[in-house]
């Protein structure tokens, strides 16, 4: 049987770069996000160039209610093999005193209680089952906290932690449970940071080859197509010029 993913954030970035390479590989997909228009025009074109069936559901992840109502949307009659949560985001780079308050509900919203508010739903699913993968998406913030950065930084440390308590959970179960932890990354991130600052956004990859959201893509779709008795557990992948979160080298 087709196996089935679910990925949330797909309308771009990184979410849109691993629905195209889980399709490729053989998987029907199951892709969330706000953006309806964005969505339809990534999974029409998958099911062009892929031929595999992609079911859409319109919901942001911060609202328990809609991940609830939406995500009784899939049907009971297979299971999810794969979960990928990538629904994430930065916003604003100010020292802590300077901070949007605004900024940090949106951030911890999204990054950690939208995480667990899919995960407890769709590991409910592979639990009855008996089997899946969960990917979460970190950050090399997760362990690397940097100046500005204290809320993201923190979303991601609290990914890194319950992404390790969520492995001893389910590990009985018999679910994987994985984390990707991508160092600088090019796609809407920074333009998201910047509140739409395209120029801004810009200057944080002057100087450097960063990764794409394909190049993470690859990444999960190694991870997932490990043999069953094999789970990675965490992987830090960064650009050759980032040694770490304080250091960059630009050319």
């Amino acid at each position: 049987m087709t196996k089935l993913a679910l990925i949330t954030g797909a309308s771009s970035g990184i979410g849109e770069a691993t629905a195209r390479k889980l399709a490729s590989m053989g998987y029907d997909l199951i892709l969330t996000a706000r953006r309806a228009d964005r969505l339809e025009n990534v999974a029409a074109e998958i099911r062009a160039v892929h031929n595999v069936e992609v079911q859409n559901l319109i919901f942001d992840v911060r609202d328990e209610k809609a991940c609830e109502e939406h995500l009784a949307q899939i049907s009971d009659e297979r299971p999810i093999d794969v979960l990928v949560n990538n629904a994430g985001l930065a916003a604003g780079l100010e020292h802590i005193d300077a901070g949007s308050t605004e900024d940090w509900n949106a951030m911890i919203d999204t990054n950690i209680k939208g995480l667990l508010y899919v995960t407890r739903i769709i590991s409910r699913r592979m639990i009855k089952a008996g089997r899946g993968h969960i990917v979460n998406l970190g950050s090399i913030a997760g362990t690397q906290p940097y100046e500005n950065g204290a809320v993201y930084c923190a979303s991601k440390h609290a990914v890194h932690a319950i992404s390790q308590s969520m492995r001893s959970d389910l590990v009985a179960h018999g679910i994987k449970v994985s984390e990707v932890r991508p160092g600088m990354v090019e796609t809407e991130f920074s333009v998201v940071r910047f509140h739409g600052d395209a120029e801004r956004a810009k200057g944080v990859y002057r100087g450097v080859t960063p990764l794409t959201g394909s190049d993470i893509a690859e990444v999960i779709g190694w991870i997932v197509s490990q043999p069953a008795h094999v789970n990675i557990d965490d992987v830090l992948v960064t650009p050759q010029q980032q040694a770490n979160a304080y250091m960059t080298i630009r050319k």
